[in-house]
Formats: C-alpha cells, sequence, structure tokens
C-alpha cells in the first residue's frame, strides 16, 4: 500500500501518493500544468523545460515532469516567475521552429502552437534560424527538420515501444537534432511504418507522405473521367473519422462515412470488412491445413494482416517469415478482387480503375508497392492510399458538411461484411475472427460468442492476450499482442522454448489499427497520446450490433467463392490472394 503525503499546491493542502510526479500531483488536483517532451512512463527527461514550477526553499524552478512530490512540498504552479521562465523557454523553441502554421498539417492540433497561445506569447524576440534537411519524398513518412523542436519523443517511443530504435540525437551544440540511427537514410532503416513517432510528434516534425493532391487535385483521379473511381473503408476508420469533425462515433457512423465520400466523388465505397471476411476464409483454412500435417511446418503460425508487422519479422527475425500465413492482407485483397472479378461483373477496363484504400496506417502507403500486389496483372492491385487524417483533411478541402449526409449503404456486389471483419481493426480482434471460422470448419457449428465464450479473453484491453480453445480434438495455444516490443517478447520467450503457441496475431500498433499512425491525433497528457479504449469500443458494437458475426456465413463471400474463386485456397485463390514468399 502507498503512503500518503501532504503538500501544498498554490497554498491549499491536498494529500498525493508518495512518489507521485510533481505533474502528475498537481493535474490529478486540476492545476493545469503545460509541457511539451512528456510522455508518462516513456519520456521524462524535462527537456522543454515548459513544465518548470516553483517550489519553496528550492532557488531554481523545477521541471515538475521528472521531480517528485516530497513530504510538506510548496509549490507554485503559476508564479510570474514561473509563467515568466515558461515564456522565454517557448520563445526559444520557437526561435528554431519554422511557425510557417497556414500549411502546416498540424495547423490545427500543434502542441507548440496550443502552448504558445495559452502563454499569450504575441511576439517573438529570438532571431528565427532552423535547420534545413534533405528527405525523400516519395518515403511514406515526412520528417521535417525545421520543425523539430527536440523532444525526443519519437526516439523514446521507437526504443522502448516499439524496439527498432530508428531515430537518434545527431548534432551538437544549437545544431543538435534528432535524425536517422547510424547516419542512414531512412530507406535503409528498419523502419516499419508503424507511424508511432508521428502520433506521438508534438509538432508536424513528423508526418505521412501527402498523397491527397493525386486523388483530389486539378489532375487528380476524382478529376479524371475516363477513370472509375473506388473507395475501400477500413474497419478502424469508421471509429476514428468522426473526431476530426468533433462528431461523437454514434453520429459519425460508416454509412455517414459512405454518403460523404460519395459527396467527394468516389464512383463506389466498399467496406474492407469485406475483404477482412476473405481473409479469414483463406487464413482458418490455411491454419487448419496446417494442423493437419503439423510436422512439416514450425509453430506458431503467424497472421500477416499487419504490414508494419510483417516488416518487422523481415528485418529482425527473418528465419520466421515461412511461419507466417501467406494469405495477404484484406487491402490487397480487395483490390486485386476490385480488378478481376468487380470488373468483369461491371464491364470495366481494369486498367480505368482507380483503387483508393482508405487506412489507419503509414505502412499501408508501401504496402501496396510490394512483390507480389499486382496480382490482377493491370500494374498495382490498391493504387493509392490515404491515412485518416489524409481523407478528412480532404472532405474539409471539398467544404462537406459531413453533418448533413445522409446514412448510405456500401455499394453492392462486395458490400456485403461481418462482424468478425469488422473487429480487424483492434487487437485480438484477426485471431477470435479466424477462431470462430477455423471452430466453424472443424466442428460443423459457431462457437458461442457470449459471456461464457473462451474467446472473450480476446476482448480484453491488454498488449498481450491468450487463449486455450478446443478444436476437434486438439487444443490451440493462442496469443494475441500489439506493439512491436511485445512482439520482440514473444519471438523471443517462443525461441528460448519458453513456452508454445499454434496460432499467434501481430499488430504493429499499440492497441492494433484502432491507434495506427495515420490515426487523428489527439495531444494529451497521457502516455499514449491516441487512447484507444473508445475506438476498441465502437468496433466492438459493430459487431455486436451486426447480423452476421461469422466470415463463413457472409452471403458475398460465398457468391464470390461460387462464381469465381471456387473455394478457399483453390489454385486461383491462391494466386490472387495469397503471396509466394515475403
Amino acid at each position: 500500500m502507498v503512503n500518503s503525503i501532504s503538500i501544498k499546491i498554490n497554498n491549499k493542502e491536498v494529500q498525493v501518493p508518495e512518489g507521485t510526479r510533481i505533474i502528475d500531483a498537481c493535474r490529478d488536483n486540476g492545476y493545469k500544468i503545460p509541457s511539451l517532451c512528456f510522455l508518462k512512463d516513456i519520456n521524462e527527461i524535462g527537456a522543454c523545460r515548459i513544465c518548470v514550477v516553483e517550489v519553496k526553499g528550492i532557488s531554481h524552478l523545477v521541471p515538475s515532469c521528472n521531480n517528485t512530490v516530497q513530504e510538506g512540498m510548496e509549490i507554485l504552479t503559476n508564479s510570474p516567475r514561473v509563467r515568466e521562465a515558461r515564456k522565454i523557454n517557448a520563445e526559444l523553441l520557437l526561435s528554431q521552429h519554422n511557425a510557417n502554421c497556414p500549411t502546416c498539417v498540424r495547423s490545427s492540433n500543434c502542441e507548440l502552437k496550443r502552448v504558445a497561445n495559452d502563454l499569450d506569447l504575441t511576439d517573438n524576440w529570438y532571431k528565427n534560424e532552423y535547420p534545413e534537411a534533405l528527405w525523400s519524398k516519395s518515403f511514406p513518412l515526412i520528417r521535417d527538420a525545421s520543425k523539430c523542436i527536440k523532444c525526443m519523443r519519437c526516439v523514446q517511443i521507437c526504443d522502448k515501444i516499439q524496439t527498432l530504435n530508428i531515430w537518434d540525437v545527431s548534432g551538437t551544440g544549437s545544431h543538435t537534432t534528432v535524425d536517422v540511427s547510424n547516419n542512414k537514410e531512412i530507406k535503409a532503416s528498419d523502419c516499419s511504418l508503424c507511424g508511432q513517432c508521428v502520433t506521438h510528434c508534438p509538432t508536424a516534425a513528423l508526418h505521412e507522405r501527402d498523397d491527397v493532391e493525386a486523388i483530389n487535385g486539378i489532375d487528380g483521379e476524382l478529376a479524371n473521367p475516363e477513370k472509375v473511381t473506388v473507395a475501400i473503408v477500413a474497419p478502424s476508420v469508421r471509429a476514428s473519422w468522426g473526431e476530426e469533425f468533433g462528431l461523437s462515433p454514434e453520429f459519425a457512423t460508416d454509412k455517414r462515412f459512405v454518403a460523404t465520400l460519395k459527396s467527394v466523388g468516389f464512383d463506389y465505397v466498399f467496406d474492407a470488412d469485406f475483404a477482412a471476411d476473405l481473409t479469414i476464409m483463406e487464413e482458418s483454412s490455411e491454419l487448419i491445413a496446417r494442423l493437419r500435417e503439423p510436422e512439416k511446418y514450425s509453430w506458431p503460425m503467424f497472421t500477416s494482416c499487419c504490414p508494419g508487422w510483417v516488416s518487422f519479422a523481415k528485418t529482425q527475425y527473418p528465419d520466421i517469415l515461412p511461419q507466417l500465413s501467406t494469405a495477404k492482407s484484406p487491402q490487397q485483397m480487395f483490390g486485386t478482387v476490385i480488378k478481376t472479378y468487380f470488373a468483369q461483373k461491371k464491364g470495366i477496363k481494369p486498367e480505368n480503375i482507380s483503387c483508393v484504400s482508405l487506412m489507419p496506417c503509414l505502412s499501408k502507403k508501401r504496402e501496396l508497392t510490394l512483390p507480389g500486389m499486382d496480382s490482377a496483372g493491370t500494374g498495382h492491385d490498391i493504387d493509392y492510399v490515404l491515412t485518416t487524417r489524409e481523407i478528412c483533411r480532404l472532405i474539409k478541402a471539398d467544404n462537406i458538411d459531413v453533418t448533413l449526409q445522409p446514412e448510405t449503404n456500401f455499394d453492392d456486389p462486395l458490400g456485403e461484411a461481418s462482424g468478425a471483419g469488422v473487429i480487424f481493426g483492434t487487437s485480438g480482434g484477426v485471431l477470435e475472427a479466424a477462431l470462430r471460422t477455423a471452430y466453424f470448419k472443424v466442428t460443423g457449428k459457431n462457437p458461442d460468442l457470449g459471456e461464457n465464450s473462451p474467446l472473450k479473453v480476446l476482448r480484453n484491453i491488454s498488449s498481450h492476450k491468450e487463449i486455450e480453445i478446443e478444436l476437434g480434438n486438439k487444443k490451440l495455444h493462442c496469443a494475441a499482442v500489439s506493439s512491436l516490443g511485445e512482439a520482440r517478447k514473444l519471438i523471443t520467450s517462443i525461441k528460448r522454448g519458453e513456452c508454445h503457441y499454434d496460432f499467434v496475431e501481430v499488430m504493429a500498433c499499440p492497441g492494433g489499427c484502432i491507434n495506427g499512425g495515420g490515426q487523428p491525433i489527439h495531444p494529451s497528457y497521457n502516455s499514449m497520446p491516441n487512447s484507444y479504449t473508445e475506438r476498441d469500443h465502437c468496433l466492438r458494437e459493430y459487431d455486436n450490433r451486426n447480423n452476421i458475426r461469422f466470415s463463413h456465413e457472409n452471403k458475398a463471400i460465398q457468391t464470390l467463392y461460387n462464381d469465381y474463386l471456387d473455394f478457399p485456397m483453390s489454385d486461383r485463390a491462391h494466386h490472387l490472394l495469397h503471396v509466394e514468399k515475403y
């Protein structure tokens, strides 16, 4: 049990747990303390000095993020001395920051801008000088050194949560900045493009490559009368797009998003949940086939729908690549189906179709260019990927009032999707969806999804979940992990012989796609700014309300197999929906 101690904050006596950080003690008692570099339990280095407070008996100001309360401590959070110091520190940061805010993608949610506004900075007395750095504009992740405030958040997130160590400090003195480790170009690094550095950056020093102009510009896909434009909506996008417009998940439904995309100008809008169901049909069949001949394979079988995780496996553990499912991600499966089956049904030339995938992810921008992602034979199966943030910027640029949009169904014949497909967007969802269908294929009946279901454990909010489930005469030991750091821990344990699994789901981002690197950014005082609890709940509710909760019961999927693919893992299905090797 933690002891409580007495302290004073702004002359008010309060009780706080012993060992509490000053910043937490103040905030927990209603006293706002601004900060820029602080990420709880991740980045507590006091670099920005915006969070300083005055402590009675100490001559210098104290950074509140990396100092703890002491019995009898008297703290002033907003004295004239504190305010002046914060202003000077903010002005110094701004002196090395490219403050061209009107054209900045973070102008509406920049933490530096918020701090400067709150401090009432109306002028900057310091000469503005900021560094210029060369960067590949074709890479999906863009770093703008002129906007970096050296907070080190990106370094710590990549080191401590994702364990890839992509970023490091370079230069000295006033030339100190953050750059790719070991003097590498970003393209030559092991970056998985998870984008967690982007969502934790307080400014726009890190952001995704902007592909909006290619879609919505004067020469963009939507303006080309010869192009049939198809939008594909990822599961997790429906849980977050409304945040950019201040709308609740109850109002910002997937159907209202469909109407909004139609207003933008897309000819067809499809639900990626359909392709998630298709992925489950293939992946569950692959799992069962491997289980029938276990001696031929190394275990566990890993999921393969997260390109950030696949990239991590390639660079960190190439020996386990044969253990990854060969099934493509839902994005890539859908692109292939649209440019083959859909094109034939509609009488459209595949080369005249432009597939635009709306994803919560930066890594999806690279995935479409990888070998094997051109199975339809007409170039890339997916033409463009826009993140959730990008599509929302496009909607705003078109001056569309999303509150006036009606609810519209996804288009047919690829519009039906199950609840199993929608939970693909959250950690544990892919594993649960696959086990739902694998259970049916082995036993001939659907598993219980209620309160007594063994699958219920996969719906917990946790970075590591485990489940044992009877599948015919075999008991499967399965796990679902999110974040690359958790993946590394699990793989290390497997290699040491400390544990055994038959089937493992890995998602690169903490919490899964709902917390992906392309999702809306909400500056926060928490360690993970994009709290994913509400988004997880949103997707789970979509599943609960769906009349179809099993991928194998999706009539549109059944029709696709009957009319075109024959059966899961058929020769045609394998050619179109799987990769030969990673």
